[in-house]
């Protein structure tokens, strides 16, 4: 499966203008449906929990800020669909890193469901005494979405606002420490990738 480079430039160059991009068809049609799919068959046999928020010790889940569940995806378990994904991401980093000279080191990542009416309220990536999120990264896994289906994601930019819908094949990217944003309640089941370039933590 061969994948250009105009992508990875699109979306370089949205970041260094912006610090965000938003580009669709990050990944054809047919690997969105595997991943979806994937995604559904690990809920059916029962590997997805609760996402929670904070770290450590101040971990919990708080329905009253996220109602997300969430699976993470480790590599050595990958399959086709996920190693596929995974090699996208690899070859971002590098680009981007080539582009921008961000120093990303990995990828973090995990699938979310949001259940209708479920939400994500505001909130920023950047996780407290660990600055190793440099890029956020969702991947949107939904079929035929409609603007009435709601579920957008809410990107503050200062003074305005961004609503980008989960429309399948779609990746954001924005700094990590940079952008607040917030999951609005949609009226459909919502399906994405949501991962993390990290650059390397302290010594």
């Amino acid at each position: 499966m061969g994948f250009g480079l105009s992508i990875e430039a699109t979306i370089a160059d949205a970041l260094a203008e912006h610090g965000w991009a938003v580009a669709a068809s990050f990944l054809p049609p047919g690997l969105i449906h595997a991943l979806a799919a994937d995604t559904r068959e690990r809920l059916e046999t029962g590997e997805f929990r609760a996402a929670g928020v904070g770290a450590g010790a101040g971990h919990a889940v708080r329905d009253a800020v996220r109602r997300d569940d969430i699976h993470w995806l480790e590599p050595p378990g990958a399959g086709a669909a996920q190693q596929a994904c995974l090699a996208r991401f690899e070859a971002l980093r590098q680009s981007l890193n080539r582009a921008l000279q961000l120093g990303l080191l990995d990828f973090e990542c995990h699938y979310a469901r949001y259940a209708p009416g479920a939400f994500y309220r505001r909130h920023l990536d950047r996780l407290a005494g660990d600055d190793r999120r440099a890029l956020s990264c969702i991947l949107y896994l939904n079929d035929a979405w409609l603007p009435e289906d709601g579920g957008h994601l809410r990107l503050y930019l200062g003074t305005d606002s961004l609503d980008v819908p989960p429309e399948g094949g779609t990746l954001v990217t924005f700094l990590s420490e940079r952008f607040a944003h917030e999951v609005l309640p949609g009226r459909r089941e919502r399906l994405s990738l949501t991962g993390w370039f990290r650059r390397r933590g302290p010594a």
